[in-house]
């Protein structure tokens, strides 16, 4: 394979010669434009969290590359504006060189790339591609950068003939300046109130219309103990997609009897809907009115869900307290938003916060009015934007002690305030993709479940609250300041499912892993943002029913990754 992929790419060399002769005469591209692009092309190969296809790292590699021609640009700008001698304009020498230093440098890149795609995805249990498509990334990286350095260019074109009509009646400096903004304006004006604006309104209108679909298979309950069904005060058509999917799934009680060889209660499962009430607090209220006519407060265990964006519960991950339990409990969930949760994320945000704040305190509300011996354990279980929605009913550690039993919470967001919180404070030593947080007396954080909570090999208080996060999980460790920080996570020892080779790099680690939040779910559970079953080792230790064992766990999880059957 490896010499194919070098026949290839020695067969491109003189191609990508002729053609960057032929394209840098013509259009006139920036020398030192083009240098940053041919940098910030061959570092976008470098590897990230996630393995990639070719399309996709062609994309990656022709932003950065339009990026580092842009640095380019803009720096030989501010130097012939500071500097008072006129800069040297590079010869057809100058240009010879760079040509074929760009051709030499981009095939030993793409031949680097390759195996670090091999590696990624290796690590990731997936399959690595051919060796030999891997240049189609520079084809796909060359026409996004060409497309996006050439609509700057028209803008800035635009701008230039402005500049010259203003300049017959005002000073040519003012003139390119007002040119400047008024093009900047108008360009962003139709960005957001076209392009963006219109985006949204598609996506909207295509979500909306999917959450008023029912998944095919997917029936009303006949039982009285599920939202939608016999009595329910919340409609079925209320409900929502992933509504109606959640109370129609989940363990029977016959499933339950044959894992615990014993008798087994009906599990409840209550829900509300964008349309079950007008307002987020509205719905919670109506959430808790239909606990209590289930009798929801009466079981062992009591389970407060925030959903994703669009309302979706991970069955694997609640599923377990059922089949630990024996069906002994009860689990509440509250529908805020339709869009996915990367969409959510950017306009619904606040909505999240809303939803687990006012589920829980109104949960929270009935349920410390009981007597004290007469509660069922309250839990809180959050994944994805969910685990950020939440964890905001809660002012800090010391709260979550004194008002839950547990609180379980899968792939936090990075900007998810209290996670973040957490991890600062951590203690001194411990790495960012596995923090020790007050010698783990209360918090504990996994990549394993099965392992990491063993350690510290310190006291474990009751109550117990686990985060949940993938080393390799894009979700848990995108930011906006990765684009001009380093983070923590990339100055420690590597995850085990992260690359070695892995570095951070100003504006293309940014968008190398915003690239990996697109595909995040795409991979082998225990990967990336698919964690699988692995809510069964952790609610386990969460909250485990008297008796329970390791065996036990280990007899529950391929049950659980099975789907149940």
């Amino acid at each position: 394979m490896s010499c194919t992929r070098g026949g290839v790419e020695d067969a491109m060399t003189g191609t990508v010669r002729r053609l960057w002769r032929r394209a840098l005469h013509r259009w006139h591209y920036s020398f030192v434009g083009v240098t940053g692009a041919l940098v910030l092309f061959c570092l976008s190969l470098t590897p990230s969290l996630l393995p990639r296809g070719n399309l996709l790292q062609g994309l990656i590699s022709g932003i950065s590359a339009a990026i580092g021609y842009g640095i380019g640009v803009v720096a030989v700008w501010l130097l012939r504006n500071v500097v008072v001698r006129p800069l040297p304009r590079p010869g057809p020498v100058a240009w010879r060189w760079l040509a074929g230093i760009a051709a030499t440098t981009v095939a030993i890149f793409l031949y680097l790339g390759a195996g670090w795609q091999t590696e990624v995805h290796r690590l990731a249990g997936v399959d690595p591609p051919a060796g030999y498509g891997f240049p189609t990334v520079l084809l796909v990286a060359v026409l996004t950068a060409a497309g996006i350095v050439g609509l700057f260019r028209l803008l800035s074109s635009a701008a230039g003939r402005i500049a010259a009509f203003g300049g017959r009646w005002i000073r040519p400096s003012a003139a390119r300046v007002i040119a400047g903004a008024l093009v900047a304006v108008i360009a962003l004006g139709v960005l957001n109130g076209v392009v963006i604006n219109g985006f949204f309104a598609v996506t909207d209108t295509m979500f909306r219309s999917i959450n008023n679909e029912t998944q095919p298979g997917t029936e009303p309950p006949d039982d009285a103990l599920r939202s939608g069904g016999p009595g329910s005060l919340v409609s079925w058509a209320s409900l929502g997609n992933q509504g109606r999917q959640f109370v129609a799934d989940g363990p029977s009680a016959q499933q339950l009897q044959q894992f615990a060889n014993q008798p087994a209660m009906r599990p409840i499962r209550v829900y509300a809907g964008l349309a079950s009430a007008p307002t987020s607090r509205e719905r919670a209220a109506l959430a808790v009115r239909e606990l209590e006519r289930t009798g929801a407060f009466d079981r062992k265990v009591l389970c407060v869900i925030t959903t994703t964006g669009t309302g979706w519960v991970d069955e694997k991950s609640v599923a377990p307290l059922e089949y630990m339990y024996n069906g002994d409990t009860a689990m509440v969930g509250l529908q805020y938003s339709y869009l996915p949760s990367w969409l959510s994320f950017l306009v619904d945000k606040q909505r999240a916060h809303e939803a687990g704040r006012d589920l829980f305190n109104q949960v929270y509300g009935a349920w410390s009015r009981l007597p004290s011996g007469h509660r069922p354990k309250l839990v809180v279980f959050g994944e994805s934007l969910g685990a950020f929605g939440a964890e905001s009913a809660f002012s800090g550690v010391d709260d979550i002690r004194n008002r839950v039993d547990g609180m379980l919470l899968i792939g936090p967001p990075n900007s998810s305030a209290q996670w973040q919180q957490i991890v600062d404070e951590r203690d001194a030593g411990s790495p960012e993709i596995l923090p020790i947080y007050e010698q783990g007396a209360t918090v504990r954080f996994a990549g394993d479940p099965a392992s990491d909570l063993d350690h510290p090999a310190t006291v474990w208080n009751n109550p117990r609250m686990v985060y949940l996060q993938h080393a390799s999980d894009p979700i848990v460790w995108w930011s906006p300041r990765l684009i001009v920080s380093r983070p923590e996570w990339l100055a420690e020892p590597r995850g085990r499912d992260v690359s070695p080779d892995i570095r951070w790099i100003p504006f293309v680690t940014f968008w190398q892993v915003t690239a990996d939040m697109a595909f995040s779910t795409g991979v082998p559970a225990g990967h990336g943002h698919n964690y699988g079953p692995s809510a069964v080792p952790a609610w386990a230790d969460v909250v485990p029913p008297q008796g329970w064992t390791r065996d036990r766990t280990a007899e529950l999880t391929p049950i659980i990754a099975s789907g149940g059957d």
